[in-house]
């Protein structure tokens, strides 16, 4: 696939998911990093951004709940070009029913070249970067050049 540079600003947006069993954990993660977060925009899954937003005074853009959608969402924003950071606390011993829909964001994550956090220690490591207060450069998938190289064929 063709590829394209995109500057990633400053100030990011950053993505913030978590299943029922790790959201406790994220909560505690956003509060630690609560100074690190603020100056950023931030986006969060129904209960797991109205918890954030309430237990770790952070303000997040809520979506809706990612079993209904949420993950979607994320995803569509991400192809979008409207998420630079996505930190994704899943829990690897609880098979879910939306299980694709994961699988879905996971993908579109890495076809967009958006890093990923899984973690506490991935989470720690992605905001203590120099990338993550700074702009930097990342190559993404050329939309524009795969709709003309498909279509003029």
């Amino acid at each position: 696939m063709l590829q394209k540079t995109v500057t990633m600003a400053a100030t990011k947006r950053v993505a913030l998911v978590a299943h029922d069993n790790k959201k406790k954990e994220l909560v505690a993660w956003c509060k630690k990093h609560h100074k690190d977060l603020a100056p950023h925009t931030l986006y969060g899954t129904g209960t797991t951004g109205a918890v954030i937003e309430r237990d770790a005074d952070l303000t997040i853009n809520k979506l809706i709940s990612g079993p209904l959608g949420g993950d979607q969402q994320i995803g569509a924003l991400i192809t979008e070009g409207k998420v630079d950071f996505l930190i994704f606390f899943w829990d690897p011993f609880e098979p879910l029913p939306h299980d694709p829909d994961v699988k879905a964001l996971l993908r579109i994550a890495a076809v967009w070249n958006i890093p990923v956090a899984c973690n506490p220690a991935s989470a720690d490591v992605m905001v203590h970067s120099t990338l993550f207060r700074g702009s930097f450069d990342r190559q993404v998938p050329d939309y524009e050049g795969y709709l003309k190289e498909r279509l003029a064929n």
